[in-house]
């Protein structure tokens, strides 16, 4: 399922810059950003559950905000895009 995951990280704390640096860390390791804060991820329930929690333990929840957006797996037909950056197609062959 295409899930779609935008954060806000508050930078002006102690230690905002290093969670930061996590949450997006931990997002690249199931997706792809497609803006600063954004990212799609083509993933499974359980590694959604997973995902969370990790997640979830970084950041400072009095401060940040994670949101999660389930497409499913008919997103193609959910998901426009205009303009440069164009997605990877995330069933397809990732060649390194």
């Amino acid at each position: 399922m295409l899930v779609l995951i935008t954060y806000d990280v508050s930078t002006t704390s102690n230690g905002g810059q290093r969670r930061l640096r996590q949450v997006s860390k931990a997002c690249q390791n199931y997706g792809q950003r497609v803006q600063n804060s954004v990212f799609e991820c083509n993933i499974d329930a359980t590694q959604l559950a997973s995902l969370k929690i990790q997640l979830k333990e970084i950041i400072d929840q009095k401060q940040d905000s994670l949101r999660f957006y389930q497409l499913g797996n008919n997103y193609k037909s959910k998901v426009e895009h205009f303009g440069i950056k164009e997605s990877i197609d995330l069933e397809g062959l990732l060649i390194l």
